[in-house]
């Protein structure tokens, strides 16, 4: 199979610790030179099968801190090590080389990358996802859905000014 895409992936938890917590949206952009792509896995949705049958034509995998958050929850949750499916590459060491630290936010922030949700981050993402379990509260799962969704895009706005050559 010719692996066309490039992908981008940002998981929300219910907390940091991966032996306490679980993994309650995954997102996944996959983009090449003609289309763009976008996914979430919700829940019960989130599975290794579906998260390998989403990233099947990826040949890189772009993620912020994934090497030390997602892809170790991925791995410790669904048992899957997606770094012996697609090449990963870290977004956050590609900034750090730069000279540029700090969170997702804060990188997006010194480099004008522009976000609809300023006021969201992981702990409010905890709090939207435990009123949609606990309340059914449906906005609260929308409102979780385009934080993720606003993570994803970024990865990908992130990387452009990263590397404009796509190296």
């Amino acid at each position: 199979m010719i692996k066309i895409y490039n992908a981008y992936l940002d998981i929300e938890t219910t907390g940091l610790n991966p032996a306490s917590s679980y993994i309650t949206v995954v997102g996944i952009l996959l983009e090449n030179d003609y289309e763009e792509y976008f996914h979430q896995l919700i829940g019960p949705e989130i599975t290794a099968y579906n998260i390998i049958i989403l990233l099947e034509k990826a040949h890189t995998l772009y993620t912020y801190n994934g090497s030390r958050f997602d892809l170790p929850f991925i791995k410790e949750k669904l048992g899957l090590d997606l770094e012996e499916h697609i090449y990963h590459q870290d977004l956050m060491y590609s900034c750090w080389k730069r000279g540029l630290y700090g969170g997702l936010k804060r990188i997006e922030e010194k480099l004008g990358i522009t976000r609809k949700l300023k006021n969201i981050d992981g702990k409010m993402a905890v709090i939207l996802w435990n009123h949609y379990i606990e309340y059914g509260d449906i906005y609260a799962l929308r409102l979780l859905l385009e934080y993720n969704r606003e993570d994803v895009i970024n990865l990908k706005i992130l990387k452009e000014k990263l590397l404009p050559l796509n190296l």
